[in-house]
């Protein structure tokens, strides 16, 4: 059997797809790395919105999502850019995201950690911006979830410079009540963060990036790096005080970031871990029984995939981790928040689908293929 696939020059091709998927299963939980997959969202097909509407989210769904990576021992970062947080998920959606999430955790015995912004402000003074993140701090400490302190558009536009950085996290460190992940996201995933920490610079904007850490360093449990540039990480990373962890959020050099060196590795909070969950898990498993090249073996396949869904404009990645959901039978349609499914073209998906099917990711790869044809016929490509 064969499937007719579009490249970028607009010529049909023909894959064979393969017939069984990657044999991987639960297992025990990780002892060498801390691993959080940040987990999409799943949108209410029935749902009569518009782009500009309030999210409309099926909850059973996006539960269930969650609680498929739980079960391969991955912890869940929820309402965090994978999450369409500022990206067709406001804050009253993210709230109720938070506190559904957190509760299923608890009722499961998941890991999880929430994102806290300010996205229930669209501008403010720094005073306003404090405010709003205190607010969304609150709720996710009353969850009983980790809180992730995400960068904000707000505090991004309101700043003048480094001190500002440095008075608005230095006081919620000091409110929080317990160690937190710091996320640095870069602008290639939100234009709005260009500049963040008071400097274009990024060698300046890392100073004070770490500044900040360094006054509070019983207050940071780790830090997410997203910035798709693997030296940058690891310079930072060996900055870090003692006790500090490095997350990558390096969606195109994970696997030689997390493996490590000599002088030390990073843990990992990742958005292409939403779509790689079984096989990613299956790979950190390795990895703790100190088997660094099968870890690689597995791992570095997965790499031409991250890069694609990834690829320029970046924040887009979204629709190509909903998108491999709903070939692998997470969802039962190709529905996004915001409409965000029109966000990548037909190549794009085409290419997505082959490289996901090679690795074997898909757990009935003939439902995978019935639904990529599907598709490709609303495009007007016939088989």
């Amino acid at each position: 059997m064969t499937i007719r696939l579009p490249g970028s020059d607009g010529v049909l091709r023909t894959y064979e797809p393969r017939t069984e998927p990657l044999a991987v299963t639960p297992g025990t939980p990780f002892t060498s790395r801390t691993v959080f997959s940040a987990a999409h969202v799943v949108a209410d097909p029935f749902a009569d919105v518009s782009p500009d509407s309030p999210a409309a989210v099926d909850w059973d769904a996006t539960l269930a999502f969650r609680r498929h990576l739980w079960s391969h021992g991955l912890g869940v970062a929820e309402a965090m850019d994978t999450a369409q947080r500022g990206m067709g998920l406001d804050w009253a959606g993210a709230a109720e995201l938070i506190r559904r999430s957190a509760a299923e955790a608890k009722s499961v015995g998941g890991r999880i950690a929430c994102g806290v912004g300010t996205d229930q402000i669209a501008s403010g003074s720094l005073a306003e911006v404090r405010a709003a993140y205190e607010e969304q701090l609150a709720l996710v400490e009353e969850s009983g979830a980790q809180a992730i302190l995400m960068a904000s558009r707000a505090l991004a536009a309101a700043a003048s410079g480094p001190e500002d950085y440095l008075e608005v996290y230095g006081h919620l460190l000091r409110q929080a009540a317990e160690p937190v992940v710091l996320h640095w996201l870069g602008p290639m995933f939100d234009p709005a963060l260009e500049g963040y920490w008071g400097s274009a610079d990024l060698d300046t904007a890392t100073d004070t990036f770490l500044e900040v850490i360094a006054a509070h360093p019983d207050k940071v449990d780790g830090i997410k790096v997203s910035l798709l540039d693997a030296r940058r990480e690891i310079d930072i990373r060996r900055r870090l005080p003692k006790g500090v962890r490095c997350y990558t959020g390096d969606d195109f050099n994970y696997p030689e970031l997390i493996a490590g060196d000599e002088q030390g590795f990073s843990h990992a909070l990742l958005g292409i871990f939403d779509p790689l969950g079984p096989l990613a898990a299956e790979a950190v498993r390795v990895l703790d029984r100190g088997d660094v090249r099968g870890f690689r073996d597995l791992l570095d396949p997965t790499v031409g995939l991250s890069r694609h869904l990834f690829q320029t404009p970046t924040r887009f990645y979204k629709t190509g981790v909903v998108f491999l959901a709903w070939l692998a039978g997470h969802q039962s349609h190709f529905t996004m928040v915001g409409g965000l499914q029109s966000a990548r073209s037909l190549p794009h998906f085409a290419t997505a689908y082959e490289l996901a099917d090679g690795l074997g990711l898909f757990p009935d790869p003939k439902l995978a293929e019935e639904r990529m044809k599907t598709l490709l016929s609303v495009y007007g490509v016939d088989q």
